[in-house]
């Protein structure tokens, strides 16, 4: 099984065109489109994106990155193996799902190597369709990355700094998605089970409790999620919204345990 998630959008041949050339590599694979509504450009959105598809898939399945604005530069093109293959660009957005797969090897793909594969010249701005769908596609037909890629250190991937620090009581942190219904995800996990949480930039104290529907409609609050992380939510509104969040924000928080 392969999946696929990108920020190429709907509108237009680009998701179909890299779909069709993967499977013109292997004809018999399953492909499940995560999402392609990725915000433009945005590494972080996609890297929690495919962290949450990483969590429920099974060994051996492909993940296909492409959120790429650095598409035709010098940016590397990564094939990253353990107990499940990420196939995306070295800019970070394989920094959360490298959590959940062990990861023992990475190679960079080498584009001379991958067209005899192919057969097609490589666009220098649609690697989707030319280098990394194709790339995938060897991988879950059983082809071995050392027919078309060079062995790298595992070290040297570039990550992103999506880590929570905390100072004194305070706990920094970055917004890391914000779903279709304005929820807003922070990168905190493992953080307990607090009574309410402090939005100590908004000056704005609010319950942590289990679900939406605990609070009247319009009302703030904060929950785990249904991934893990720390979310701040309105019931049957948008926190975002709300709050003029957007991803890559970052919010100052305090937890305050429950007694």
């Amino acid at each position: 099984m392969i999946t696929l998630t990108t920020d190429f959008g709907m509108r237009g041949p680009y998701v179909g065109e890299m779909k069709v050339a993967m499977l013109r590599m292997n004809p018999n694979a399953t492909i499940v489109d995560v999402t392609h509504s990725i915000t433009r450009h945005s590494i972080i959105e996609g890297s929690f994106v495919m962290e949450q598809v990483v969590k429920y898939s099974t060994e051996g399945t492909v993940h296909v990155g492409v959120i790429d604005p650095g598409v035709g530069t010098s940016r590397r093109a990564l094939i990253i193996e353990g107990e499940q293959w990420l196939v995306v660009p070295d800019n970070g957005l394989a920094t959360l799902p490298l959590k959940h797969i062990r990861p023992n090897r990475a190679w960079e793909i080498d584009i001379g190597r991958l067209k005899r594969f192919t057969g097609w010249d490589v666009s220098s701005t649609f690697h989707g369709r030319d280098v990394f769908g194709p790339a995938g596609a060897l991988i879950d037909k059983g082809i071995h990355p050392d027919e078309f890629a060079r062995e790298i250190e595992l070290e040297s991937l570039v990550k992103l700094d999506v880590g929570p620090r905390k100072e004194n009581d305070t706990w920094l942190l970055k917004v890391i998605y914000i779903d279709d219904f304005g929820n807003v995800i922070l990168n905190l996990e493992d953080y307990g089970s607090p009574s309410r949480v402090e939005l100590v930039d908004f000056d704005i104290k609010v319950p942590y409790l289990d679900t939406y529907g605990q609070v009247k409609p319009g009302e703030l609050l904060a929950l785990p999620g249904s991934h893990g992380y720390l979310e701040i939510a309105v019931n049957q509104g948008s926190a975002a919204e709300r709050l003029g969040l957007k991803v890559g924000d970052k919010v100052r928080v305090r937890l305050v345990q429950k007694s």
